[in-house]
């Protein structure tokens, strides 16, 4: 059965014409889906890159507030002692004014 073709000659041109598009037509399909998978890749890779970017901004942004509490506690300690120093010092005063107040 030549399927309406008048020699077989014919016949297997069609055929062969007939298997070359559907070759080119899944090679061209097969193509198209190496790229969306590339493109894929590439936008996961970005949102990885961005994610990584995101984090490492969040851990610098942290250590730099732990650096500032750091310093603001030092200051704070620096204070207290300061503020503990007048207070013992006033009180030193307090009890000498108090013991003169007394003697007189």
């Amino acid at each position: 059965d030549l399927d309406g073709e008048e020699s077989y000659g014919a016949y297997l041109r069609r055929e062969s014409a007939q298997i070359s598009d559907a070759y080119s037509s899944s090679d061209r399909s097969l193509s198209e889906l190496e790229g969306k998978f590339r493109q894929g890749q590439e936008q996961g890779g970005r949102e990885e890159s961005r994610l990584g970017d995101s984090f490492l901004g969040l851990l610098l942004h942290a250590r730099a507030l732990l650096r500032e509490t750091r310093h603001v506690s030092s200051g704070l300690r620096d204070k207290y002692d300061l503020l503990a120093l007048t207070v013992r010092s006033h009180g030193a005063r307090l009890s000498r004014l108090k013991n003169d107040y007394l003697r007189a």
